[in-house]
């Protein structure tokens, strides 16, 4: 099994937050594949670049997330958002690009998405979704 992290897990995996430690954990001992996209990296990034110290940060940030999976934003992810994108505007769901971005990359994959409490992702049909933080 291949397992996506969206940035609400990603958050509490560097944070050392439990239950998400523990489960990353198992998932791995379990020999799942566990990893983010490139645009939650990217949003990751930018969002140290604003910290008070982002060199430091950003070496923290590399130092937990080396074991993990990166997944990019390919051709067969892009389309996938295309379909993604349409559906919800024709149903007037639109939610923030990065979570279109990501489930994307999720349905491309064929992989889970986990999610923390961000509700947006299950307007979005197809997409498998576990929440790690309970």
């Amino acid at each position: 099994m291949r397992y996506l992290l969206d940035s609400g897990i990603l958050s509490d995996f560097i944070q050392a937050r439990q239950p998400v430690m523990s489960r990353v954990i198992a998932a791995v001992r379990a020999g799942h594949v566990i990893g983010i996209g490139a645009p939650v990296l990217g949003e990751f990034i930018a969002g140290l670049m604003k910290s008070s110290d982002p060199a430091r940060n950003l070496q923290r940030l590399n130092h937990k997330i080396g074991h993990l999976r990166l997944w990019s934003y390919d051709r067969s992810a892009a389309e996938t958002y295309g379909d993604v994108q349409n559906d919800l505007r024709t149903r007037g769901l639109l939610i923030q690009v990065i979570d279109m971005q990501t489930a994307a990359i999720a349905k491309s994959l064929g992989s889970w998405l986990v999610v923390t409490k961000d509700s947006d992702f299950r307007r979005i049909p197809g997409l498998s979704i576990e929440d790690w933080s309970r």
